[in-house]
């Protein structure tokens, strides 16, 4: 068996965790008189970009009594996006909420002000439960979903690809229209310029990415000739963004990516983000979970949920996979910023992902 790697040493914040709670609870007191937060944490799996906070409130009129707080990005860390608009994932959170069976944790406080933590932020109600590990993936041996039985991730990975369903079917996205990318054309057109957009912004004067250009290269090559239908697009639409009850999803998180656009969007993601974490456990010498969320497998879920047949995959699957690298090449910007891994000659190998870039743009990669 392969030996276990060191997780990757990756410095996800300039905060500190004690003044963020000293401030928490000068700002709590505010809004709500008389009310302290306690038992004030920073979880480990806290991400690069917004960061939680997890405390309680006692108070007797306080909308709940365990709550998690959403904290924009920190404007000194490199932040991984341009930026953090945190009242539209409110909003977002709200509309799900109002519209859905889609459990999403309920938010309660919306503090656009940056002063009190240093950045704006939502408060919601904490959802105990577990999340499928990044570092190190779910994939690998040792936690909880890889331990699992291969009837258990089964019900988890139905369950998983009917929250993505529903949140299609469920919430109008007429209501949803605020989500829309600037710009003209179609909601996929918008969506992918943003992302060149983004791409332009990470690379910012340093040496572009031939791998990444060649991949909208060949996006547009393989444009749809039907968009489809426009829907709620979750965006950050992963298992690692699920909370589980045992194996039944408890809550769903991280809405900073929601959009509004094909159906392909969030369904190409959550396909594409496994197989970024099983080729990543295959390359650390390990066979993962080769026979969990097949593309095919969750295609033909998600047809028989909602009647709808996903199309032009190895588009969705491509522009999945290249928007995945955009950001992987601005975290290994980000490391070098923290001298945590020095200037390549190449940019491309700071992408996580090039091989499987590389093989979906020459379309031998499925």
């Amino acid at each position: 068996m392969a030996a276990t790697p060191e997780a990757p040493k990756i410095q996800r914040t300039t905060r500190d965790p004690e003044e963020l709670a000293r401030h928490l609870d000068t700002w709590l007191g505010k809004v709500l008189p008389g009310a302290r937060a306690r038992d004030v944490e920073v979880p480990d799996s806290n991400g690069m970009s917004s960061e939680t906070l997890l405390f309680g409130i006692d108070h007797p009129e306080a909308p709940a009594r365990r709550c998690a707080l959403r904290l924009a990005a920190d404007p000194d860390a490199y932040t991984i996006f341009p930026e953090y608009d945190m009242a539209r994932q409110h909003r977002t959170m709200r509309l799900v909420g109002e519209h859905s069976d889609v459990p999403v944790p309920a938010v309660h406080w919306l503090e656009t002000d940056p002063t009190h933590l240093g950045a704006p932020f939502f408060v919601m109600e904490r959802v105990d439960g577990r999340v499928p590990p990044d570092v190190m993936p779910y994939t690998y041996e040792g936690n909880w979903l890889h331990a699992a039985t291969d009837a258990e991730r089964e019900r988890l990975e139905a369950d998983s690809v009917s929250v993505i369903a529903r949140i299609h079917d469920q919430v109008p996205a007429a209501e949803a229209e605020f989500l829309a990318r600037p710009g003209g054309g179609t909601p996929l057109r918008r969506h992918v310029d943003a992302l060149d957009e983004y791409y332009l912004w990470v690379v910012g004067g340093r040496p572009r990415s031939a791998a990444i250009e060649r991949a909208f290269g060949r996006l547009e090559a393989l444009w749809p000739d039907d968009e489809g239908e426009t829907v709620l697009s979750w965006g950050d639409s992963r298992i690692g963004n699920i909370i589980y009850d045992g194996f039944a999803p408890a809550a769903v998180l991280d809405w900073e990516m929601a959009s509004v656009g094909p159906r392909e969007l969030d369904l190409a993601w959550a396909i594409y983000l496994h197989r970024f974490f099983q080729d990543l456990t295959v390359t650390l010498g390990q066979p993962g979970l080769p026979d969990f969320f097949r593309r095919d497998a969750v295609l033909e879920r998600y047809a028989e949920y909602t009647g709808y047949t996903p199309r032009d995959m190895d588009f969705h699957t491509l522009y999945a996979c290249l928007r995945h690298a955009v950001v992987m090449l601005r975290v290994g910007y980000r490391q070098i910023h923290f001298g945590e891994v020095p200037q390549p000659d190449d940019p491309d190998d700071l992408i996580m992902n090039r091989a499987a870039l590389e093989a979906m743009t020459a379309g031998r990669y499925w």
